[in-house]
């Protein structure tokens, strides 16, 4: 039984503006130790999988970057998405294409704009994973945070009765809930961080989908067919457009039968927002965090500065500010309005015409 793992890259991260734009989506971006976020996930996996079984899905437009990012990956392994229609289509259009070259396949689905560490318990769990799909022909199989905090900006995971060494069967998914219900949450003992990650046979998750969104497993079928035909790009474009857009949380795990979770019990930062860097990359004495090649604070603390170039930013006398340079805009912000960065973008769409996303 054939095993690969598919590393869904469509996100734009509006959040990481002015570094992040619509032609080059966050997990693009070297803002972490020199790596993009996309080259860290291919790395996790290449620990468990050969370059031959790691597949990416994203935009079609964003394949160029993608595949000089990651060098190692066959090129036949990027699966590029006409428009973006949310994970549910992403699942199924990757899952009709393997299952096309190989109906006896179990595949994981894997995210590109986290870090997760360290690599060594990651592939270990992933196994578990697998194992727990092979096993469990009928399941659906996700991976649940261990969580650390009350976090309100995640959904969670109740888990149920045990199936397994760290795994569990799953009694409910919940949305992401106010910070008293986070907090009981926790306590509680029973409940993960939604990881976004899974694992099924290809098989197992096409028969979901075509019970649940049939339209879009119906298309997926046919683009997969037609994949490495002269009209394969043509009809992907024709059939993928108009698709409804709905995650694969939404349109399939609240509603499959069988669903297994496997504890991660790992360092999991989701990097959404310019405040997760400090936990990503560390910070310096007076507290500041500095992903660029030079910078200098005086009288600073608390502060995020970012460039990617050799741009230089001095600070004096400032406190808990985000700073980010790119080469035609630079954001200056509070730490606790970091998440109006995308109401910043729809106005910059509404005043610039797109140019500056």
């Amino acid at each position: 039984m054939r095993q690969c793992a598919v590393i869904m890259a469509g996100g734009a991260g509006t959040r990481l503006w002015p570094l992040s734009r619509r032609n080059r989506p966050k997990q693009l971006l070297h803002i972490v130790e020199g790596q993009s976020l996309i080259h860290k996930a291919f790395e996790r996996l290449n620990a468990v999988f050969g370059p031959s079984d790691i597949y990416v899905i994203a935009l079609a437009d964003h394949l160029s970057a993608i595949a000089d990012e990651l060098p190692d990956l066959p090129r036949e392994n990027l699966i590029g998405e006409p428009v973006g229609r949310d994970t549910a289509n992403a699942v199924a259009l990757s899952a009709a294409i393997l299952h096309e070259r190989d109906p006896d396949t179990i595949m994981g689905i894997f995210t590109a704009d986290h870090l997760i560490r360290p690599v060594d318990k990651f592939a270990e769990i992933i196994k578990r994973g697998f194992d727990s799909a092979a096993q469990n022909a009928d399941s659906l199989v996700t991976f649940g945070i261990k969580p650390t905090e009350p976090h309100t900006g995640l959904g969670y995971i109740q888990r149920g009765e045990p199936a397994g060494q760290g795994v569990w069967a799953v009694k409910t998914f919940k949305e992401k809930p106010d910070l008293e219900t986070a907090r009981a949450y926790i306590a509680s003992g029973d409940y993960y961080w939604n990881s976004g990650m899974f694992v099924w046979r290809t098989a197992t998750i096409l028969g979901q989908l075509g019970q649940q969104l049939p339209v879009s497993h119906d298309a997926a079928r046919k683009i997969a067919t037609a994949w490495n035909t002269d009209g394969g790009s043509a009809l992907a474009k024709e059939l993928y457009t108009n698709l409804q857009k709905i995650s694969i949380d939404f349109a399939i795990m609240e509603k499959a039968p069988v669903v297994l979770v496997v504890e991660m019990a790992l360092e999991w930062l989701d990097v959404g927002n310019w405040t997760a860097l400090p936990a990503a990359i560390g910070t310096d004495p007076t507290g500041n965090t500095r992903a660029l090649p030079r910078a200098v604070t005086v009288s600073s603390k608390n502060n995020i500065l970012v460039s990617e170039d050799d741009h230089l930013i001095a600070t004096i006398g400032v406190k808990d500010l985000v700073v980010v340079h790119s080469r035609d805009a630079t954001l200056i912000c509070h730490k606790g309005e970091v998440q109006r960065i995308k109401d910043l973008v729809a106005e910059l769409d509404d005043e610039f015409n797109g140019q500056y996303s």
